[in-house]
């Protein structure tokens, strides 16, 4: 009975045998470098490639790390290292430990030539880069009908904006009829009079990827009026494409995310303006309100009616003020002059007269007020309480007492 092997141990005999072989454990093979591709890890794969074949090969981080140059698609290179298996993919690859530069393949130096001539040209500058729409209502794609590139687009688009409009123009992205078709599809999206255009396709190798290295695709981007977005391959692909367009885009997703505005951060952005520009008028409408109210309290204060009124109520409390003032004088006054009156009631002649006294004065209307001030024969105006007597001096006697004090 025969004898039955698992994958595994097959893997395993295989890369064995490899192990055991003298020159695929120490050689140096030269090629052209095609679907370079940096991880983020610093690995390095790409594929060594001549006209008659291809092989795979993984340059590691520590290795890589030694190299004094960017490995770049279209690079000859001469590369050390060993075959061995990959067991668990069951296929050999080359490991590379060392990697020297051996001339630069074909198709290498046709992109630098044209991408020399076409910088040279101006066709590169930035002064003729138009700038993207930030928001962008109907964008233009030129690529691949079917592929990863158009349902990265179109799901990036609906998930940002779902109103916006995307126009398709299916065109050839490989080939020898991919040029035209290209060219052909950025013209015709161009007269559509969209916001912006997105032309590209996904990864590849440097042949899959050369007919955005053609003159033809080049100028048709430069002469387009429509804003363009390149979008060709993957992060570390570059075409002619990528430097006359108005702007690169590192893969068709990140060109769906350059050109179609995220809707819902524009939300956010609108509401929380709103609610600053809410919370600043509500700030100052208080503001206002307050000086309002303290020019409508000072202008109630300089308010000539206001002060006429103030006036007058002063003026009513000094008058008030006044009249008690006087009222209390007067009183004062009637009182003193009460006091006063009476005084000179008790000293009035008048009082004396009513009490049987009388006031005499002789012709010249001067009063005697002795006998000596009269003589015998003289006329006397007698004034009593009612009335005057005119009277006539027949005699005069002087009395004893007032002659003893005479004569004393």
């Amino acid at each position: 009975m025969a004898v039955t092997y698992t994958v595994g141990q097959i893997n395993a005999y295989i890369k064995n045998m490899f192990r055991q072989d003298f020159v695929l454990n120490k050689i140096t093979i030269k090629g052209e470098i095609s679907n370079c591709k940096y991880h983020t890890s610093g690995h390095v794969y790409f594929t060594l490639k001549d006209e008659t074949g291809t092989i795979a090969a993984v340059l590691f981080a520590g290795n890589a790390r030694n190299v004094g140059f960017r490995l770049e698609n279209g690079m000859q290179v001469a590369v050390s290292g060993k075959i061995d298996v990959y067991e668990r993919d069951g296929r050999y690859q080359l490991y590379v430990y060392s990697v020297e530069l051996a001339g630069k393949g074909d198709l290498y130096r046709r992109f630098e030539q044209l991408k020399s001539e076409l910088e040279e040209m101006g066709m590169f500058a930035p002064e003729y880069k138009k700038p993207i729409p930030a928001f962008a209502r109907k964008v233009g794609i030129v690529t691949a009908l079917t592929g990863a590139a158009i349902q990265d687009i179109i799901n990036i688009s609906k998930r940002r904006n779902p109103y916006v409009q995307l126009v398709l123009y299916p065109a050839l992205v490989q080939g020898d009829l991919a040029k035209e078709s290209i060219v052909k599809g950025i013209r015709t999206l161009d007269r559509m009079g969209l916001d912006v255009i997105i032309a590209g396709r996904g990864g590849g190798s440097i042949e899959d990827l050369w007919a955005f290295n053609e003159e033809c695709v080049a100028r048709a981007i430069f002469d387009a009026e429509t804003p363009i977005i390149s979008a060709v391959g993957h992060e570390t692909d570059f075409t002619i494409a990528d430097f006359v367009a108005d702007l690169r885009a590192p893969t068709p997703s990140a060109a769906a995310e350059l050109a179609v505005a995220d809707i819902s951060q524009t939300e956010s952005e609108i509401a929380l303006r709103k609610r600053r520009l809410y919370v600043a008028m509500t700030h100052q409408i208080e503001a206002m309100r307050m000086t309002l109210e303290q020019k409508a309290i000072k202008l109630g204060y300089l308010n000539p009616v206001s002060r006429l009124n103030d006036n007058r109520q002063l003026t009513m409390e000094h008058e008030e003020r006044l009249q008690r003032a006087m009222t209390a004088i007067i009183n004062s006054k009637r009182h003193e002059l009460a006091l006063r009156a009476e005084k000179l009631h008790g000293l009035s002649p008048l009082k004396a007269l009513k009490s049987g006294y009388a006031y005499i004065e002789n012709d010249s209307a001067l009063p005697v007020r002795s006998v000596s001030d009269v003589n015998e024969g003289d006329r006397l105006n007698i004034h009593l309480a009612d009335g005057n007597i005119a009277a006539r001096i027949t005699g005069v006697e002087r009395s004893i007492s007032h002659g003893k004090d005479n004569d004393n």
